[in-house]
């Protein structure tokens, strides 16, 4: 896939294309649906695929007292995009100059101009343009002048219908630490990527080792809380059945931020420092709490593992 940072870099040979626009944080299984929906219309018109998204949340430039934390880091989004078979991702940077332009010239410069669009897929929420003026409507009005036409996409719902999917539902699935259903809001294990870095070492003094995972992660956290999962090291390609910590150790209190830390199951010796890592969360296996002596804290830990185990059906 091709990662378009401005549409100045889009040559002028590159065709025909049909485009989807939005957010796309987290590309979860409704963005799925709007790419399976693309790539669909491309093939039936012989044109290329580009999924045309932002560097942020124009929240963040509009509204940042209002502006969520992002379910994935950008970059994390490209890579997202790149695994469903794309031609194309045009990265637009949201700053102050894009949020004024007016959303015809959004269409004429970018669409039609830069893209050569033949299709544009949408949501039906979706807003573009000065003052959000943009939205389907305007998009089929313009259509017949510029020669597209507009494919708005419908809602998604899991099965047996209940509540669209939408980023906002996986932040507040992760909020509450409900991995498994945030999961099957994503189409894909909730997950992190960071690097191993040290820490205090109190996991190894416990008895317990941990990677550590650094303060810089693609993608938004579970709640604080204990979880099983796995984790795979970039490095070697292995994938290491683990039980997971979210959050500052309130028994000790002498951790200043959320962090993520994971301790691989039936492995001695392991060295990851400097890896790069992923940790999937699978289950949900409790909440935080502060405890009152070490005894209790090992004896739960050594109880989280038991259950970790179990979890992962590694007998």
């Amino acid at each position: 896939m091709i990662v378009f940072r401005d549409p100045s870099e889009v040559p002028a040979d590159f065709g025909r294309s049909v485009v989807a626009i939005g957010k796309f944080d987290g590309v979860h299984v409704g963005h799925r649906a709007v790419i399976d929906r693309m790539r669909e219309d491309a093939r039936a018109v012989g044109a290329r695929t580009v999924a045309v998204t932002f560097d942020r949340n124009p929240l963040e430039v509009l509204r940042p007292e209002l502006c969520p934390e992002n379910v994935v880091a950008t970059e994390r989004k490209i890579e997202l995009l790149g695994e469903l078979d794309l031609d194309a991702t045009l990265v637009l940077t949201f700053d102050r100059a894009l949020a004024s332009l007016p959303a015809e010239d959004f269409v004429r410069d970018i669409l039609v101009d830069a893209l050569h669009a033949t299709t544009i897929l949408v949501g039906r929420d979706f807003r573009f343009g000065r003052g959000g003026a943009g939205d389907p409507e305007l998009l089929q009005k313009l259509g017949p002048q510029h020669d597209f036409t507009v494919d708005v996409v419908d809602d998604v719902t899991p099965e047996g219908g209940g509540r669209r999917v939408s980023s906002t539902w996986v932040r507040e699935l992760l909020a509450a630490g409900d991995v498994a259903q945030a999961a099957a809001v994503l189409g894909r294990p909730v997950s992190v990527t960071g690097e191993v870095v040290h820490g205090l070492k109190r996991g190894r003094e416990l008895g317990f080792p941990t990677a550590n995972l650094s303060e810089v992660i693609d993608a938004l956290a579970p709640a604080d809380g204990v979880y099983a999962g796995w984790l795979v090291d970039h490095d070697t390609g292995i994938r290491h059945p683990a039980a997971i910590s979210v959050g500052t150790n309130p028994t000790f209190d002498d951790v200043d931020r959320r962090q993520v830390e994971a301790h691989v199951l039936d492995a001695t010796g392991l060295d990851l420092y400097g890896h790069r890592v992923t940790v999937e969360f699978t289950h949900h296996l409790r909440g935080m709490v502060a405890f009152e002596g070490m005894e209790s804290l090992i004896a739960q830990i050594a109880d989280d593992v038991a259950v970790a185990r179990d979890r992962l059906a590694l007998g």
